[in-house]
């Protein structure tokens, strides 16, 4: 008899996970249906939706392939705070003449001291530089989000002048 009563126990949790997974299903799909089947149906619809959605996103970034380029070409900056300073890490795909010099230029500009510095500089720039606050910035505010502007206008000023000559 108990046997009988675990059977019946088991097979009411496996109805109510099931009952509570398809009522799930019903508010991701926004289902208004009453019925299992017919919250399946809903479903499945659903499903066949967002699937032309992706075939028609993937299509797009197919169609326009220079986005991407442009995407790869920009630079990126990236500026931890650390105790007294910065760690500032910048990238970029294309090298040009005079890269480094300008990224240290606004360093020099924020009273911004390098203690430690990598960079590469072949076929695309690779910086990595912990920095620290000069004491004549007392007073001053200087943050990642300043030091992350002022590298990146940097690299667009040089970028520009450089594609206008």
């Amino acid at each position: 008899m108990r046997r009988r009563e675990s059977m019946i126990s088991k097979e009411h949790k496996r109805a109510a996970a099931l009952h509570e997974k398809l009522q799930l299903l019903r508010s991701i799909t926004n289902s208004h249906a009453e019925n299992d089947t017919a919250i399946i149906i809903h479903a499945s619809k659903y499903i066949g939706e967002l699937k032309q959605k992706v075939d028609r996103l993937n299509q797009d970034i197919i169609n326009t392939p220079q986005s991407s380029n442009i995407q790869d070409s920009l630079p990126t900056v990236t500026v931890e705070t650390l105790e007294k300073g910065f760690l500032v890490n910048v990238y970029s795909a294309k090298s040009c003449p005079g890269l480094l010099v300008s990224v240290l230029e606004v360093f020099e500009e924020l009273n911004l001291t390098v203690v430690q510095a990598r960079a590469s500089c072949t076929e695309n720039f690779q910086l990595e530089a912990i920095s620290m606050e000069g004491d004549e910035n007392v007073g001053e505010i200087v943050d990642a989000q300043v030091v992350r502007r002022a590298v990146l206008q940097a690299i667009m000023h040089l970028n520009t002048n450089i594609t206008d000559d």
